[in-house]
């Protein structure tokens, strides 16, 4: 807690500067997919829409642009509120802010994916982690690097399937349940993420691990891009959502501030 507390510090302390002068622009990292129309969506939600409502000149001279969107609040990039998956938990603008701004813990499973599309992060890739750069600390969000977005927009690709539209088709990497409940109760972690459509892996019927995250009061972020210019350890993750008053999640803006 003592460490993220001095993160937050940290934070409060460049803002203050002028004109950022304390960050160095070249250690932000967007970690977001824009929202168009090859966006992937789970394959059951509405998909993003956007169209012109108002663009060009006015007849006083004067350009005015407006447009309209649609969207599923789960697809893109976008963060699962507790409440997505446990009943009277909280909605998407009932996070703390203090929550989404987070050490970020990236632990990199590139090499197991490669042999098999639906593996879950294990027990032992966190030992591994925690044997290399110390334990999790308390707040941290832990992002799980799959390597999974070198496969988007191709919703084929991404969702690991020859018919996306089917949900009882997929395959991708996800979490399993005991790293989930080891970064719940052990760990006490802020929330999780990944770079594929779920934290739960494609075949999963039962989303234990939604169940366990969000049972917890935690969130999940999910199509998180860029994640493997983001180092293990030593980053700042900030994930502010549109705030959607008693939303199940929803579009989210990720950034890192690298060390």
């Amino acid at each position: 807690m003592l460490l993220k507390r001095g993160f937050l510090s940290l934070i409060l302390l460049l803002a203050a500067q002028p004109a950022w002068a304390g960050i160095d622009e070249a250690k932000l990292i967007d970690l977001t997919y824009a929202l168009d129309e090859q966006t992937v969506f789970w394959p059951t939600n509405r998909p993003f829409t956007w169209e012109k409502a108002a663009w060009g000149r006015t007849a006083n001279g004067y350009w005015y642009a407006s447009g309209d969107f649609s969207m599923s609040e789960h697809g893109g990039t976008h963060i699962d509120a507790p409440i997505h998956f446990a009943e009277g938990r909280l909605a998407v603008d009932e996070i703390p802010v203090q929550k989404l701004i987070a050490p970020a813990v990236v632990i990199d499973v590139r090499s197991a994916v490669e042999e098999n599309a639906d593996y879950r992060l294990s027990m032992r890739d966190l030992e591994t982690w925690e044997a290399r750069h110390g334990p999790i600390v308390q707040g941290a969000v832990v992002l799980m690097l799959t390597g999974w977005g070198k496969r988007w927009p191709d919703p084929i690709r991404y969702l690991g399937s020859s018919t996306p539209s089917d949900p009882k088709t997929l395959h991708f990497p996800g979490f399993s349940k005991e790293a989930a409940d080891f970064l719940v109760e052990k760990r006490h972690v802020d929330g999780i993420g990944i770079d594929t459509p779920s934290i739960d892996y494609g075949s999963s019927r039962d989303f234990i691990v939604h169940q366990i995250i969000n049972g917890a009061n935690l969130y999940g972020l999910e199509n998180v891009a860029n994640l493997e210019k983001v180092p293990p350890k030593g980053a700042i993750l900030v994930a502010l959502p549109i705030k959607i008053r008693g939303g199940t999640g929803g579009p989210v803006r990720i950034i890192a501030i690298l060390p």
